[in-house]
């Protein structure tokens, strides 16, 4: 049975559905949900002399979207589910790290792109971290064959799919 469900969002399609399974779970087990985005940090190379009096526009820029889709979320949590909200000014893995370390959530949800192992290890995936460092059982909830499908990643992988078999 679980009391505290962490949710990772960000308004993407495979992070609402990891909320909608969140929600359901929550509700059949009268859990509380918390909710967990991050702001999204201006790129390193950006912060540099010349640029510093345009990184804080930068900045406020950037938390815009993950207020939005923490409002988003919320919204769609029924009343009948206590609710926690956090928005971090961590880089995502930090403050999911730093969720987990509390050691108040029993279960992680949180929805993935479905990358392929190639492109997953050289672009980074924080569902591919949470599996490899959360204390807790995550739910990793996939997004659909036809949403956000790299088809380059499958590609690059399997040469063969990208090219119709010949005939002889």
């Amino acid at each position: 049975m679980f009391h505290n469900i962490l949710v990772c969002i960000d308004g993407s399609s495979h992070s609402d559905r990891a909320l909608t399974e969140a929600i359901d779970l929550a509700d059949a087990q009268n859990a509380r949900l918390t909710l967990l985005t991050s702001v999204a940090s201006p790129p390193y190379w950006a912060s540099t002399p010349m640029t510093a009096a345009g990184i804080e526009p930068l900045a406020a820029e950037c938390a815009q979207p993950a207020q939005e889709a923490l409002s988003a979320a919320v919204d769609r949590v029924p009343a009948s589910i206590p609710l926690t909200k956090v928005l971090s000014q961590e880089p995502i893995r930090d403050a999911l790290t730093e969720q987990l370390q509390t050691g108040r959530h029993d279960l992680l949800v949180m929805g993935s792109r479905g990358r392929r192992a190639l492109s997953a290890s050289l672009l980074g995936s924080v569902s591919h971290y949470a599996l490899n460092h959360s204390p807790i059982p995550v739910l990793v909830i996939h997004a659909e064959a036809t949403e956000e499908h790299d088809a380059g990643d499958e590609a690059a992988l399997t040469p063969a799919a990208a090219a119709p078999p010949t005939q002889t």
